[in-house]
């Protein structure tokens, strides 16, 4: 199954299903953490985190250019 990451990278969902991501995680009984389930690296979590969705995004966007 793909994760969040695959799937936004792929164009098979926008950005905004993140929420529906992070509802699931939550809702499951998995030993993944957050980052884990979404498929992000250290710099991706990070971004987020710190400055926000933007930035994530941003990160995100230019990953899927350089493939």
């Amino acid at each position: 199954m793909k994760n969040f990451k695959e799937k936004y990278l792929s164009g098979e969902i926008p950005f905004e299903d993140i929420d529906d991501y992070i509802y699931q995680w939550g809702m499951d009984d998995n030993a993944k953490t957050l980052r884990e389930y979404l498929g992000l690296n250290e710099e991706e979590e990070d971004a987020w985190v710190s400055i926000g969705e933007d930035a994530l995004i941003a990160l995100l966007d230019r990953n899927s250019s350089d493939t």
